[in-house]
């Protein structure tokens, strides 16, 4: 008999966050989330998305073992911004057993209903501008930094409890070896061109850091406005998000486009700690967690790019793909194997148009599930 447990204490948060752990035993391509991380983004006063919204965990457990766990979020940024009454489940990890996930989405729907939303989107945790979708397509590599990872089934009992497709998230793989090397031969011209129209692209200042997250928000807000599932970050949210990526960011795989010194647009490509973190027994930097991290981050041989944007009336001026031939030709020179760019919105012309013309193919696909409620 399945019974749900609504998370209220710190030892019930912590089951939720080590449950994953149980449930993908000896799967190779598993990478635990930093407990520390994880405990963080979902206790009110510890991360800044509780500044505005609400998460509420529930864990599914027959006789005292835990058979699944989701969260129901309420986005209230979201909902202002897209001018909707959406709600959002997410951090949703399940033993395929269908009687636990039928009853871990009525709990969430039941919350979000009280909540007054009359649609239930995810899973995101807790929004798109965080981990997000469920894989559906490319299950034998590990996830990259910052990307999610699930059981094959769980689009099953999605399905089954009326979730549908609302949109996918693509990500593509580019080995170095393999890109179109005249896409790295047009940086020049490209600069060329840049200089006739009062357009520099520079690496990030590391020692003005503060000033230049408070700029790049900026883009990251107008660039990516328009985009399906977009909700704008706050001030407090991005410079989170901006600490917790310095610790791991190469300053040489992130640069900003500027014209007349005012920012046009920004690239940001980071190592895939994934390769560190996937040694890191059950997310717990200490006692010996913290070593493995630090001597792993020089062996890293791939990256993400995870964020690529450019103010609208630039965005035919080159700007973008200069951005993928600095980076392609940082990682040759870096002597980094290839890198995924994601995610993608599949609608995404532009984007993936560009990505195929560098001989990236897609190799993950992500998937964002709606219902009514």
């Amino acid at each position: 008999m399945i019974e749900i447990k609504q998370v209220t204490t710190k030892a019930e948060l912590a089951s939720f966050i080590d449950f994953p752990h149980e449930l993908f035993e000896g799967d190779k391509n598993y990478v635990p989330e930093l407990h520390i991380a994880q405990r963080d983004v979902l206790t009110p006063g510890k991360h800044p998305f509780h500044n505005h919204s609400v998460i509420q965990p529930f864990l599914a457990l027959d006789n005292g073992k835990i058979k699944g766990r989701i969260a129901a979020i309420l986005n209230n940024n979201h909902n202002a911004f897209s001018n909707r009454k959406d709600g959002f489940f997410g951090f949703f990890d399940i033993y395929n057993d269908p009687e636990a996930a039928e009853k871990l989405f009525a709990a969430a729907k039941d919350w979000l209903i009280a909540k007054g939303v009359n649609t239930m989107i995810g899973p995101v945790n807790p929004s798109t501008n965080d981990p997000s979708g469920l894989l559906i397509e490319g299950f034998d590599t590990p996830p990259v930094a910052m990307m999610t990872y699930n059981k094959p089934y769980y689009h099953d009992l999605l399905s089954a409890n009326g979730f549908v497709k609302k949109f996918d998230l693509l990500a593509y793989d580019l080995p170095t070896n393999k890109v179109d090397k005249r896409t790295v031969q047009l940086k020049e011209a490209l600069r060329k061109r840049f200089e006739d129209r009062n357009i520099v692209v520079r690496k990030i200042n590391m020692k003005n850091f503060k000033a230049e997250v408070e700029n790049i928000l900026t883009i990251y807000n107008s660039a990516w406005q328009e985009n399906t599932g977009f909700v704008p970050m706050t001030d407090d949210e991005f410079k989170y998000l901006a600490k917790d990526l310095k610790m791991v960011l190469d300053k040489d795989l992130c640069m900003v486009a500027e014209k007349n010194g005012q920012i046009i647009g920004f690239a940001l490509a980071i190592p895939d700690i994934n390769q560190v973190l996937i040694k890191i027994k059950r997310g717990r930097l200490l006692p010996t967690g913290i070593f493995k991290l630090l001597l792993g981050l020089k062996k890293i041989n791939y990256v993400r790019v995870i964020a690529l944007g450019v103010k609208e009336e630039y965005r035919k001026a080159g700007v973008e793909a200069y951005f993928y031939a600095e980076i392609i030709e940082q990682a040759i020179n870096k002597k980094i194997k290839g890198g995924e760019a994601s995610w993608i919105l599949e609608n995404n012309e532009m984007m993936n148009k560009g990505l195929r013309n560098l001989n990236a193919t897609i190799y993950k696909r992500y998937r964002i599930f709606e219902k009514s409620i």
